[in-house]
């Protein structure tokens, strides 16, 4: 086992529920956080100190960079936390060092970042004791469902389906994603708390309903696999919850209908929003691009719009 004095964790961004695969498909696209972890000299007095900011000192970069907490409660200190209480051993003191590119509250998998980047760097710093499954697991359960953490760790586009439920675990799916599609992003200036998102979610649904989103998410995986076009434009409907949460979201509509007048197959929230995300073809995807954005600056909203592609590593290491 080889103890390492540094390392750095690059996590991408991800896009969770493609419509109608509520809470259970994500894919991992190329935006990412950066996540450096570097020992603090362990002297007798740094270990014998209650002061928090002698056994952890954060720093963070980037547009939003103010807006992260830089004390003990940091969500990748208390993934990295997590992972030596996991082990049995007393974490070292450390100081992380963030470098964001993806946006907060944005439905772009900016937490789930924090959690793999933590937990990876941790287990990094112990001398990797933990195997990917195993780091995976801990990601889950920190984050309560897998979508997102998912393919931040592994890549790629992933289903996540509980098995035994008495065990816990997981059988993680690799989904194929056609070379021809790209996810084009427009992000806008305002937040959208996945807690308020969630809170207008019905606690029911119908058996038609339901019927409709088993249909439609198997059209999608094909879809997907294949680059159908015309399969994607059905497939990317759903039931479960944009229907609810898309008032939330303003300008929704005209983002929506300029997207597919640009030539989007479709257009669907991304996590819990106010990102929103067109699947297109590769010849398309500049003016859907471009049209997003202008749809959104018809209604007084400034938003990023761009077209990404989808990352096959997950999270990395140097």
């Amino acid at each position: 086992m080889s103890i390492v004095s540094t390392t750095t964790v690059t996590v991408p961004a991800t896009t969770a529920n493609l419509g109608p695969g509520f809470d259970c498909i994500g894919a991992a696209l190329t935006l990412y956080n950066q996540f450096r972890f570097t020992r603090l000299e362990a002297t007798p007095d740094v270990l014998t100190l209650s002061d928090e900011a002698e056994v952890v000192r954060i720093s963070v970069t980037g547009t939003e960079a103010k807006l992260v907490d830089t004390s003990a409660n940091n969500l990748a200190y208390q993934a990295f936390l997590q992972l030596y209480q996991h082990l049995g051993q007393t974490p070292p003191p450390v100081h992380i060092e963030i470098e964001l590119g993806v946006p907060l509250a944005r439905g772009l998998g900016s937490s789930a970042t924090a959690i793999v980047g933590g937990l990876v760097g941790a287990n990094q710093l112990a001398g990797e004791p933990l195997d990917q499954i195993e780091v995976m697991k801990l990601a889950i359960a920190i984050e309560g469902h897998p979508d997102n953490v998912v393919p931040a760790l592994l890549g790629g586009c992933r289903l996540a389906a509980s098995g035994e439920a008495v065990l816990k675990e997981w059988e993680i799916c690799d989904i194929p994603w056609h070379s021809e599609i790209v996810p084009v992003i427009a992000i806008p200036d305002f937040e959208l708390s996945t807690k308020e998102a969630r809170r207008v979610l019905p606690t029911e649904i119908s058996r038609a309903d339901a019927i409709f989103n088993i249909a439609h998410f198997g059209l999608l995986i094909r879809g997907l696999e294949t680059g159908r076009g015309d399969w994607l434009r059905t497939a990317l409907q759903d039931k479960l919850h944009q229907p609810y949460r898309q008032a939330l979201i303003p300008g929704y509509d005209a983002v929506n209908s300029a997207a597919l007048k640009a030539g989007a197959y479709g257009l669907v929230i991304s996590g819990a929003g106010p990102t929103l995300i067109a699947l297109v073809d590769t010849v398309q995807a500049a003016d859907v691009a471009m049209a997003m954005a202008e749809a959104w600056k018809t209604q007084g909203i400034l938003a990023q719009a761009r077209s990404l592609s989808i990352d096959p590593l997950g999270a990395r290491t140097v």
